[in-house]
Protein backbone atom coordinates (compact mmCIF):
# COMPACT_ATOMS: atom_id res chain seq x y z
CA UNK A 1 0.00 0.00 0.00
CA UNK A 2 1.89 3.42 -0.87
CA UNK A 3 1.39 5.70 1.95
CA UNK A 4 2.11 9.72 2.21
CA UNK A 5 3.80 11.19 5.59
CA UNK A 6 3.69 14.90 6.08
CA UNK A 7 5.81 17.14 8.54
CA UNK A 8 3.43 20.37 8.79
CA UNK A 9 4.76 23.43 8.88
CA UNK A 10 3.48 27.14 9.31
CA UNK A 11 5.48 27.76 6.29
CA UNK A 12 6.98 24.80 4.80
CA UNK A 13 5.30 21.53 4.72
CA UNK A 14 7.16 18.68 3.90
CA UNK A 15 5.47 15.59 2.61
CA UNK A 16 7.57 11.62 1.59
CA UNK A 17 6.04 8.78 -0.08
CA UNK A 18 6.59 5.34 0.24
CA UNK A 19 6.49 2.60 -2.45
CA UNK A 20 3.26 0.15 -2.76
CA UNK A 21 5.48 -2.76 -1.18
CA UNK A 22 6.41 -0.12 1.77
CA UNK A 23 9.93 -0.68 1.47
CA UNK A 24 11.28 2.70 1.12
CA UNK A 25 10.29 6.12 1.74
CA UNK A 26 11.32 9.06 -0.52
CA UNK A 27 11.29 12.28 -0.41
CA UNK A 28 7.87 13.97 -2.37
CA UNK A 29 8.43 17.65 -1.82
CA UNK A 30 7.77 20.83 -0.07
CA UNK A 31 5.08 22.63 0.01
CA UNK A 32 5.33 26.26 0.42
CA UNK A 33 2.19 27.37 1.88
CA UNK A 34 1.44 29.75 4.49
CA UNK A 35 -2.36 30.01 4.37
CA UNK A 36 -3.56 26.63 6.80
CA UNK A 37 -6.39 25.84 4.25
CA UNK A 38 -4.60 26.13 0.75
CA UNK A 39 -1.76 23.94 2.79
CA UNK A 40 -5.07 20.97 3.33
CA UNK A 41 -6.20 21.00 -0.27
CA UNK A 42 -2.75 20.98 -1.74
CA UNK A 43 -1.77 18.31 0.56
CA UNK A 44 -4.95 16.11 -0.57
CA UNK A 45 -4.01 16.96 -3.79
CA UNK A 46 -0.59 15.27 -3.73
CA UNK A 47 -2.38 12.15 -1.65
CA UNK A 48 -4.27 11.86 -5.26
CA UNK A 49 -1.93 12.26 -6.98
CA UNK A 50 0.53 9.83 -5.57
CA UNK A 51 -2.81 7.57 -4.91
CA UNK A 52 -2.02 6.75 -1.53
CA UNK A 53 -4.29 4.76 0.74
CA UNK A 54 -3.25 6.30 3.63
CA UNK A 55 -1.94 9.53 5.33
CA UNK A 56 0.97 9.59 8.22
CA UNK A 57 1.11 13.35 9.72
CA UNK A 58 3.81 14.28 12.85
CA UNK A 59 3.03 14.94 15.88
CA UNK A 60 5.19 17.07 16.93
CA UNK A 61 4.57 16.19 21.44
CA UNK A 62 6.62 17.59 22.93
CA UNK A 63 9.47 15.69 24.97
CA UNK A 64 7.38 14.41 28.20
CA UNK A 65 4.79 13.32 26.08
CA UNK A 66 2.37 16.68 26.94
CA UNK A 67 0.52 17.76 23.99
CA UNK A 68 1.08 21.81 23.05
CA UNK A 69 0.13 24.24 20.87
CA UNK A 70 2.12 22.74 17.65
CA UNK A 71 0.35 19.39 18.31
CA UNK A 72 -2.98 20.68 18.42
CA UNK A 73 -2.41 22.59 15.10
CA UNK A 74 -1.28 19.64 14.03
CA UNK A 75 -4.41 17.56 15.28
CA UNK A 76 -6.66 20.26 13.27
CA UNK A 77 -4.73 19.91 10.08
CA UNK A 78 -5.22 15.80 10.37
CA UNK A 79 -8.90 16.11 11.05
CA UNK A 80 -9.24 18.17 8.09
CA UNK A 81 -7.21 16.74 5.82
CA UNK A 82 -9.38 13.72 6.80
CA UNK A 83 -12.55 15.33 5.55
CA UNK A 84 -11.66 16.54 2.68
CA UNK A 85 -9.44 13.30 1.74
CA UNK A 86 -11.81 10.46 2.83
CA UNK A 87 -8.26 8.52 3.56
CA UNK A 88 -7.11 7.28 6.83
CA UNK A 89 -5.22 10.17 8.59
CA UNK A 90 -2.84 8.51 11.91
CA UNK A 91 -0.74 11.29 13.83
CA UNK A 92 2.26 9.66 14.28
CA UNK A 93 4.91 11.33 16.99
CA UNK A 94 8.01 12.93 15.11
CA UNK A 95 9.66 14.22 17.96
CA UNK A 96 13.42 14.81 17.15
CA UNK A 97 13.09 14.19 13.19
CA UNK A 98 13.12 17.62 12.26
CA UNK A 99 17.05 17.80 14.89
CA UNK A 100 18.03 14.29 12.75
CA UNK A 101 16.66 16.03 9.30
CA UNK A 102 19.34 18.42 10.06
CA UNK A 103 22.17 15.96 11.36
CA UNK A 104 21.47 13.95 8.00
CA UNK A 105 22.10 17.18 6.22
CA UNK A 106 25.50 18.24 7.73
CA UNK A 107 26.34 15.10 7.10
CA UNK A 108 26.20 15.74 3.73
CA UNK A 109 26.90 18.71 3.77
CA UNK A 110 24.09 20.69 2.77
CA UNK A 111 24.01 24.31 3.19
CA UNK A 112 22.09 27.87 2.90
CA UNK A 113 18.95 27.86 0.75
CA UNK A 114 19.16 24.19 -0.53
CA UNK A 115 18.69 23.14 2.76
CA UNK A 116 16.11 25.18 3.76
CA UNK A 117 14.41 23.53 0.95
CA UNK A 118 14.66 19.94 1.93
CA UNK A 119 14.65 19.52 5.79
CA UNK A 120 10.92 19.15 5.68
CA UNK A 121 11.07 16.72 3.27
CA UNK A 122 13.77 14.93 5.27
CA UNK A 123 11.85 14.99 8.15
CA UNK A 124 8.88 14.05 6.69
CA UNK A 125 11.21 10.43 5.10
CA UNK A 126 12.31 9.96 8.90
CA UNK A 127 8.15 9.74 10.37
CA UNK A 128 7.29 7.80 7.08
CA UNK A 129 10.80 5.13 7.52
CA UNK A 130 9.39 5.45 11.80
CA UNK A 131 5.91 4.48 10.67
CA UNK A 132 6.76 2.32 8.17
CA UNK A 133 9.27 -0.17 10.90
CA UNK A 134 6.50 -0.24 13.22
CA UNK A 135 3.90 -1.44 10.18
CA UNK A 136 6.38 -4.01 9.82
CA UNK A 137 7.04 -5.39 13.15
CA UNK A 138 3.84 -5.49 14.08
CA UNK A 139 2.28 -7.85 11.84
CA UNK A 140 2.64 -11.49 12.87
CA UNK A 141 6.03 -12.99 11.96
CA UNK A 142 7.01 -9.55 10.16
CA UNK A 143 4.96 -11.08 7.51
Amino acid sequence: MRIMSVDFGDSRTGLSVCDISEFLASPAGVIEERNFTSCVEKVVNMAKQYDVKEIVIGYPKNMNGSIGPRAEKCELFAKKVEEISHLPVILWDERSTTVSAHNILNETNTRGKKRKAVVDAVAAVLILESYLAYRKNKKPNGI
